[in-house]
């Protein structure tokens, strides 16, 4: 399977990208805004293609020719403004499904916010409303696409190791994950086809992430 990342220079998407090349049976193709940031992707054998979210959907469009899945897991960051937060994290996401649309590709999985909901919005402080507006509406998008999707929702994302374990649910109270894990656990939803149509929240637990995702 080869698995387009978008936002590949995230810090998600290295994590992912690193895990997809280890695999042995997948490749990777990172999406990147800059020539600059290709040499560490190529070192590890990944394919590279230079696109800007901010641009025109047909660049994202040709980032996903030829193939099997996108991965959407770029961020606007917590230190942009409302304008990257809308340029970034919804109209970005809006472009990259209508692209994978546009190729032919079936296979799509979003990291979103863990509460995307009305009532999350409703309670999220003035600061973090609009990133939780613009996750709403991109994962709006992505339910209506017609697409085969999983969308993730991460708990509060660490640095930690990653332990291979986590907690997945749709019901799950926050609290601390790792992104090494999140990236493995887009990986093991990509190889389980139980998991289209599906959303879920993770956390940090005790359950190997492939069992995790098998009790979905």
């Amino acid at each position: 399977m080869k698995i387009l990342v978008v936002g590949a220079n995230g810090q998600i998407g290295k994590h992912l990208v690193q895990s997809i090349q280890a695999s042995g049976s997948h490749t990777a193709r990172a999406m990147l805004r800059k020539q600059e940031q290709e040499a560490d992707f190529k070192e590890l054998g990944a394919e590279t293609y230079i696109a800007d979210l901010e641009g025109e959907i047909d660049e994202i469009t040709q980032a996903a020719d030829d193939v099997d899945a996108v991965v959407f897991t770029a961020g606007s960051g917590p230190k942009t403004g409302k304008d990257k937060t809308i340029m970034v994290d919804l109209d970005g996401a809006v472009k990259t499904i209508e692209a994978a649309k546009q190729a032919g590709v079936k296979r799509f999985v979003m990291i979103s916010s863990f509460d995307t909901t009305r009532r999350a919005i409703q309670n999220a402080p003035d600061s973090f409303a609009p990133y939780v507006i613009a996750k709403h509406y991109a994962d709006e998008h992505l339910r209506n696409a017609g697409l085969d999707y999983t969308m993730i929702h991460p708990g509060t994302l660490t640095n930690d190791a990653g332990t291979g374990k986590v907690h997945t649910g749709t019901a799950v109270d926050a609290a601390d994950v790792p992104r090494e894990d999140i990236a493995n656990v887009i990986l093991e939803s990509l190889k389980n086809d139980a998991s289209i149509g599906k959303e879920f929240k993770v956390i940090g637990g005790q359950t190997p992430i492939q069992d995790s995702l098998q009790q979905l």
